[in-house]
């Protein structure tokens, strides 16, 4: 399975798609995109699509997976954030691919065991459960392998096998 996931933003959008086969994960690609700060929104955004729907179709991933909104004191680059991250889910919509949404706790307790994990903590085993020499730079395209690692690793939970049955019947 090849998972694609996207830590949402408007200037900088992290991404980082994944193979994965059965319990092991591997790197395919990751990086940024960047949006040039003082552009009209609508241009910004349109960027973001573009970008988005190219890396659907060179990779063709069979899921994306994304980070869900934290609102922590600035409510506009939040809304700025919601406008990147719709385009990012229309983009998936459009090619009609499964889109799955994680909580930064989901994602830090997935990666690395504690929701209460910190950063450098979740950048390290993303370094160590993709086999890389060195923690994946930047943060952003950290980020978005953690979120495309939580999501493998909660698809192939025995919770999820047999719609989440794990008992036989006799």
């Amino acid at each position: 399975m090849i998972i694609l996931g996207v830590d949402p933003g408007i200037a900088t959008v992290g991404f980082g798609v994944i193979s994965t086969s059965g319990s092991k994960q591997s790197l395919v690609r990751c990086g940024v995109i960047r949006t040039e700060a003082g552009t009209r929104l609508a241009l910004r955004l349109r960027q973001i699509h573009d970008d988005v729907s190219e890396l659907l179709d060179l990779y063709r991933p069979d899921a994306i997976a994304v980070e869900e909104l934290f609102f922590n004191t600035n409510l506009k680059t939040g809304i700025s954030v919601a406008h990147g991250r719709g385009v990012l889910i229309l983009a998936g919509e459009e090619q009609g691919i499964p889109m799955f949404e994680y909580t930064p706790l989901q994602v830090k307790q997935t990666v690395a065991g504690y929701g209460r994990a910190q950063k450098k903590q979740v950048m390290e085993m993303v370094r160590r459960l993709l086999s890389m020499n060195e923690v994946p730079r930047p943060d952003d395209a950290a980020d978005a392998l953690a979120i495309a690692i939580c999501h493998a690793r909660v698809t192939n939970s025995l919770l999820n096998i047999d719609g989440g049955n794990i008992c036989s019947t006799i």
